[in-house]
């Protein structure tokens, strides 16, 4: 069997970068005045940065859940 050389959490980055840069992108085109642009990509990088902070959360407690089983000798 071929070992599998990226982790799920390089693909979710990727995918996440693609989609606040697209976001970005359709923001700065949309009609609306300078102010209100920026005010909208503000919101929405941080909202973008709290999903992320919290994925990341998820995924370190899911890392540390799974260590802490292969140390015990639990396979789940």
């Amino acid at each position: 069997m071929a070992r599998q050389e990226d982790s799920g959490g390089s693909v979710m980055a990727a995918f996440v970068l693609g989609a606040l840069a697209g976001a970005a992108v359709a923001l700065l085109y949309a009609p609306a005045a300078g102010d209100e642009t920026r005010r909208r990509m503000a919101e929405r990088a941080r909202e973008g940065r709290e999903k992320a902070m919290r994925a990341a959360e998820r995924g370190r407690a899911a890392f540390e859940k799974a260590r802490q089983g292969a140390e015990g000798g639990d396979m789940v």
